[in-house]
């Protein structure tokens, strides 16, 4: 009887440490589902600041305004899209090492909320490739140079990271554009005076060439001198142009080379729907037309828009 009741007491304490250690892993699980949300706060702005007060202690860093800007909604309005893309690629060629944990951590989990999403959309597949191969490059090279304090956590956390990037490449290779089932009126279907008129709203040569590989008719018109001419001259000064004059057979300048030529040169021009903004007066970034505690009489005549390059410089100290 005292083995069955030593039995008896033996069970119970395997079946409470079998409860213990599965209410631990369901804690576990939990946190770790809430890790995918970014650690974003109430408040979508951020008081950038580059030296410390009686009245503010520390140092904004690009860290800290990347976790608290509302970046994982923003790549969900098209407007904002190709900016936090491009504030993606700079901090992926430049800024990796400035990231602390919690900051590498939204920076994954925005990127990987932008592959499914172009996955769903099957758009900026392009953009989207250019962007995870550069960081990868980046992350290759900053791998090899472990134990130099490179890189803020654990090298196979990184390695981690690298191979969900390759898988991400694989899918995004993988893709299969969707014809759409209805069959209406289609670009060729415009007058030729409109099919131009939309190509001139292409600001990227690399999408006029693919445009003009749908059809014969496309084909010609985005061989457009005048279409090329305009584009360089949207995106580059008289002067860059100047330096880098191409002359065709016929003895004319070839606009199309051209562009292929300044592009490896000169950075393009960059226009976005919807940018970060900073007020010259309270110094607060914020997203346009989120409002900010401003104690300035017109607070939107002290807002000045920011390119993502101008975003990374506030962090330069």
């Amino acid at each position: 009887s005292f083995c069955k009741k030593d039995d008896h007491n033996k069970e119970n304490l395997f079946n409470c440490i079998n409860y213990d250690v599965a209410a631990k892993k369901r804690k576990k699980d939990l946190l770790n589902n809430k890790a995918k949300t970014q650690y974003f706060h109430q408040e979508k702005w951020i008081y950038v600041h580059k030296g410390s007060t009686k009245e503010r202690h520390g140092y904004c860093t690009l860290g800290e305004a990347f976790n608290r800007l509302d970046f994982s909604s923003a790549i969900l309005d098209s407007r904002r899209f190709n900016y936090v893309v491009r504030l993606l690629e700079l901090i992926a060629k430049s800024q990796l090492t400035s990231l602390s944990g919690i900051a590498q951590k939204n920076y994954m989990n925005i990127l990987e909320k932008v592959v499914q999403k172009v996955l769903e959309d099957q758009q900026n597949i392009r953009l989207i490739r250019e962007l995870l191969q550069t960081l990868y490059t980046s992350l290759c090279t900053l791998v090899q140079r472990v134990g130099k304090s490179v890189l803020v956590g654990n090298i196979n956390m990184w390695v981690h990271r690298m191979e969900s990037i390759l898988h991400w490449q694989q899918q995004l290779n993988n893709i299969q554009i969707t014809r759409p089932a209805f069959k209406g009126t289609t670009l060729t279907d415009l007058p030729l005076c409109l099919q131009l008129n939309i190509m001139q709203r292409l600001s990227d040569g690399r999408d006029l060439v693919s445009l003009g590989q749908v059809a014969p008719d496309l084909q010609v018109l985005s061989e457009d001198r005048l279409l090329w001419k305009k584009l360089c001259q949207y995106h580059f000064t008289d002067r860059q142009i100047r330096k880098r004059l191409i002359l065709s057979d016929k003895g004319q300048l070839d606009w199309k080379k051209m562009y292929f030529k300044l592009i490896r040169c000169y950075p393009r021009k960059e226009q976005y729907g919807d940018t970060l903004q900073l007020c010259r007066h309270c110094h607060i970034l914020s997203w346009k037309g989120t409002d900010h505690p401003c104690t300035a009489n017109n607070p939107e005549t002290c807002s000045t828009s920011l390119s993502p390059q101008e975003f990374i410089n506030l962090f330069r100290f």
